[in-house]
């Protein structure tokens, strides 16, 4: 059976590489995958409404710094090819989901159905990437302002996961009162650090000069470990 990996990123920007060390881990996590091939990496940018300079980054980035091939999956306003898209998921070696809106995300991958393409690439051992709303979309529920900026409430994530989720923990320290309050166990992803899980379980973090952190409020009071 395949090893099933989400390596999840709480924050930072691509654009200006605050995120370089995470970026160059998962190029050559993508390398070793890809054998003797170049690697090709697959970047969904649903969450920006498919904003073309965000892909372009993300191509700088893979391409320019490390010589790995780049496509990107558009979904948003247009008419979805299934089986052109599955051709696109099928080539790569590793899929990034970009940061922005995780509840719209959601609805438009739903809406599209590339969410069974995305479940299916992860099933076969793809590696499975995100920053943001890209990195907590996959948990059982998130904590996110997606409807209404600064507004931060739970939503439902796809619940690969069966945890909850903080990105940018280290803005947002309210989170641990919710963790406490609904006896939760979940994970808090600063910025500048990635979790990565495997098989549903987490494997390590890796820190760009954030951390990440295992959170149990499940007794009635805050138990915070650094991952």
């Amino acid at each position: 059976m395949a090893e099933k990996r989400i390596i999840a990123i709480g924050g930072g920007e691509l654009k200006s590489r605050e995120t370089l060390g995470i970026e160059e881990y998962i190029a050559g996590e993508a390398k070793k995958a890809a054998g003797v091939r170049r690697a090709c990496g697959l970047f969904i940018p649903t969450a920006s409404h498919d904003c073309m300079p965000y892909y372009n980054t993300f191509h700088k980035v893979y391409t320019g710094l490390f010589d790995i091939k780049t496509d990107v999956a558009l979904t948003v306003g247009r008419e979805i090819n299934i089986d052109k898209m599955r051709d696109k998921f099928d080539k790569a070696d590793f899929i990034y989901v970009g940061g922005g809106n995780t509840v719209f995300m959601l609805e438009q991958w739903r809406k599209s159905g590339i969410t069974p393409l995305i479940r299916e690439a992860y099933e076969r051992g793809k590696i499975i990437c995100g920053l943001s709303a890209g990195a907590i979309c996959w948990f059982e529920k998130m904590y996110s302002d997606s409807v209404v900026e600064d507004e931060y409430s739970l939503y439902d994530g796809l619940g690969w996961i069966k945890v909850v989720v903080s990105p940018h923990y280290d803005d947002r320290k309210e989170f641990d009162e919710i963790v406490v309050k609904n006896r939760y166990r979940a994970y808090g992803i600063e910025n500048y650090a990635a979790l990565e899980i495997i098989d549903g379980e987490p494997n390590r973090s890796i820190s760009c000069g954030g951390s990440v952190y295992y959170l149990d409020g499940s007794g009635g009071n805050l138990f915070r470990k650094k991952i």
